[in-house]
């Protein structure tokens, strides 16, 4: 098997049909027959997995592993990975706003050097002023809280080498956070600039994008913790100055301080702290408890593909 093209499915029944025959368009040109279109339905609520498993039953190079639940496009991505065979692999995603043509580019960028993985790069980014400022803040944040410079304005789309792929899968964590695997997973990888289509409103809202960036963060960085630390010396620095400053005042000044209002602000102020640093521990024990489990991301319920003769 040369080639493997993965996408993931979920609300995808007005484009699943088209994507599978531009895909292996695509592919056939390039491999001949040496190619498979592997879907993973990620517990969509529409008719995507019925289409798609209609589609295996009239072309052998198409593979449907349908997943027991929805689990998250992340882990539908790992678990496509994880049931690919070819020597390269496309992964994309489904929706068409990133073109399945794009694997002849890449393949050609891919071929003018010694690269393992060829990226998409939005010359620019789609969407409205809101998103693409919230994803540049996003990237910005990553930056400052783990000290990864991940390549702004990816996409999906992305060929890769097969030992790539392979050493991609070693990563086990239960919260998987692609962009940041793809990058600290190493080899030459180069940057392709594609222009993204807008075919529908994206469904990475502004809480989604916080939730992504709590467990991006987390997961790839001690920062919040290591955070918490100085913040607290900090403070204990500040109490023993105004400790200092309260004895001055009641050995030489001999006045009472009157001292309500800035008592009432300092006990909200620790308060306020104290709750958000133990948030901050709690999120990583949580995902401790999580990786202790050592539950699978993924549960396939059944892999449908058409048996050749």
């Amino acid at each position: 098997m040369k080639l493997s093209v993965v996408a993931t499915l979920y609300q995808s029944a007005a484009h699943v049909e088209e994507f599978t025959q531009r895909a292996s368009a695509a592919a056939c040109s390039l491999v001949g027959d040496e190619y498979e279109v592997v879907l993973v339905n990620d517990g969509s609520p529409d008719s995507s997995a019925e289409l798609a498993i209609q589609l295996t039953e009239q072309d052998a190079h198409i593979v449907v592993v349908d997943l027991s639940r929805n689990f998250g496009h992340h882990k539908a991505m790992m678990t496509g990975l994880a049931h690919s065979r070819g020597e390269r692999v496309f992964l994309i995603d489904s929706d068409l706003e990133e073109q399945p043509e794009w694997l002849l580019t890449f393949a050609s960028r891919m071929a003018e050097g010694n690269s393992d993985v060829v990226y998409g790069v939005q010359d620019k980014r789609k969407g409205s002023f809101f998103e693409r400022l919230s994803g540049r803040w996003f990237y910005s944040f990553f930056k400052l809280l783990t000290g990864l410079v991940l390549p702004e304005d990816v996409v999906t789309a992305r060929l890769m080498s097969r030992r790539y792929v392979d050493a991609l899968l070693r990563h086990e964590e239960r919260e998987v956070f692609m962009a940041g695997l793809w990058f600290i997973t190493g080899f030459v990888q180069t940057p392709q600039p594609v222009r993204k289509l807008s075919l529908s409103e994206t469904t990475y809202t502004f809480r989604r994008k916080m939730a992504l960036l709590v467990n991006s963060v987390t997961s790839f960085s001690n920062a919040p913790l290591i955070g918490i630390f100085y913040i607290g010396v900090g403070i204990s620095l500040l109490a023993c100055c105004y400790i200092a400053l309260l004895v001055f005042n009641w050995a030489f000044l001999a006045r009472p301080m009157s001292g309500w209002t800035s008592v009432m602000a300092s006990i909200w102020l620790i308060g306020g702290m104290i709750i958000s640093f133990i948030g901050v521990v709690g999120i990583y024990l949580s995902k401790i408890f999580s990786e202790t489990k050592q539950r699978p991301y993924t549960i396939v319920r059944r892999v449908y593909a058409k048996r050749e003769d």
